[in-house]
């Protein structure tokens, strides 16, 4: 379906004012006084435009947990937070630990429409750290996986792990590592530290993130392989990185919003919303987790969006599970965290929520950024709009957000993926209801 998009008076990412004119999927002209009469007008005064969203690091929970999420609804989610391709965890029922599995993935994310959805193959069959998944009948398979991860679990065994780096070598795939020593974390709870001791509940060391890292860069060194390091969260982490980065060592590293917000204090009320893998850390973490991406030892921000049914969350801190929605807030807490405190520009933030996640995780189309003749994925935020973050603001099937009540900046008004406005004025549109549209909408343009 041949469609045409202009965005008038926008702001790229550099600050630097535009036009953008779409033409079948693909940015067709850039400049200032651009007109089209036949094209979907939108209304860009004021918005800053941002390539396309990709996150690295997405649980969409299907198939075996639709409970809690679907492809469809974290598509959904996806897009109203400015996304336009996801990495979709292994970690569902049965595990993507087959190339079969992730076929299927890939099909369900082709079938919603609003994002692309690239499968995250297991590294070991079933999760269960015991033997290494069919991880190159994932690389071959139709869905070209291309990073791997058991993520939720950590590939504690050094042999394992040490095999798996150099398997993914051999078609520049990347292992994606959740750094948790399991034996320093049993019955763990929330961070260790005072606050642990006086809330009673068991710690959780940064030590065993931490040596997991450190093992894991020098078995990377060793095979010459791509690791990749999911949610850093405490100073000694960012440390360890910035020296296997200093030493040529192949590995980046990703931090979630939350992370980046979020301390450990918030566990004193007992809402297991603020209850995480990793947990909350302290400010002086968290200041060290913004420098480290401000000087690049942290590479990119990934939401780890992880939602979990009423029943999951609205009980005891000890008994709930762990994970935090995130797909939808993730752009404004970005703009509170690094925008609004002068550690990053817009800019910054094209390179660790699009460019280079996109980079890590080999999706086509992004290396350009918003330039004639690349794809039209493309983000409209109005970074002057404030809001108490509600319940209306999610469009997944579950509510589990640290921030519910908050006052966040920012908002996405427009997502385009692939040339389709899968987001137009802050409401959904799959590409069926753009289709069935279509013609009616020449004089459209945003209020």
């Amino acid at each position: 379906m041949s469609r045409r998009i202009l965005i008038t008076g926008a702001v790229l990412a550099d600050g630097t004012p535009t036009d953008i004119l779409v033409s079948d999927g693909i940015v067709a002209e850039l400049g200032t006084g651009l007109s089209d009469a036949e094209a979907l007008a939108i209304d860009g005064a004021g918005l800053i435009a941002l390539p396309g969203l990709v996150d690295l690091h997405t649980h969409l929970r299907e198939p075996g947990f639709e409970h809690s999420e679907t492809v469809l609804t974290g598509s959904r989610a996806a897009a109203a937070g400015g996304f336009t391709a996801v990495h979709a965890m292994a970690n569902t029922s049965p595990v993507a630990d087959t190339a079969g599995v992730v076929e299927q993935v890939q099909a369900l994310g082709e079938d919603a429409g609003y994002v692309t959805v690239r499968p995250v193959g297991a590294v070991t069959i079933g999760l269960a750290g015991g033997q290494l998944a069919e991880i190159g009948a994932m690389a071959q398979s139709r869905a070209k996986v291309r990073v791997f991860s058991d993520d939720g679990k950590c590939v504690s065994d050094a042999v394992l792990m040490r095999r798996a780096l150099e398997y993914v070598t051999t078609f520049d795939g990347v292992v994606a590592q959740h750094a948790q020593e399991p034996r320093l974390t049993e019955d763990a709870q929330m961070n260790e530290g005072a606050l642990s001791s006086e809330l009673g509940l068991e710690g959780w060391p940064a030590v065993a993130e931490e040596a997991i890292i450190a093992r894991d860069v020098l078995l990377a060194e060793h095979v010459g392989a791509r690791l990749h390091v999911c949610h850093v969260s405490t100073a000694g982490s960012v440390d360890v990185v910035r020296w296997a980065k200093a030493r040529g060592i192949r590995v980046t590293a990703e931090v979630t919003p939350h992370h980046l917000l979020l301390t450990e204090d918030l566990a004193r009320s007992y809402d297991a919303r603020f209850k995480v893998n990793p947990p909350l850390r302290n400010q002086a973490d968290v200041e060290a987790l913004r420098a480290g991406l401000a000087d690049g030892t942290i590479d990119i921000i990934a939401t780890d969006h992880a939602p979990h049914p009423v029943e999951d969350k609205d009980c005891a801190w000890a008994d709930a599970a762990f994970g935090m929605v995130g797909l939808e807030s993730a752009l404004s807490v970005v703009q509170s965290a690094l925008i609004e405190s002068g550690i990053l520009g817009w800019a910054d933030v094209a390179r660790v929520l699009s460019r280079v996640p996109a980079e890590i995780g080999r999706v086509a189309g992004y290396d350009r950024g918003i330039a004639q003749g690349a794809p039209a994925n493309i983000t409209l935020v109005d970074p002057a709009a404030r809001r108490e973050f509600a319940r209306g603001d999610l469009r997944g099937r579950s509510a589990n957000s640290p921030y519910l009540g908050m006052t966040l900046p920012g908002r996405v008004v427009a997502t385009i993926h692939r040339g389709y406005p899968t987001v137009l004025d802050g409401e959904l549109r799959s590409v069926q209801q753009v289709a069935i549209s279509k013609g009616k909408e020449g004089n459209e343009s945003r209020g």
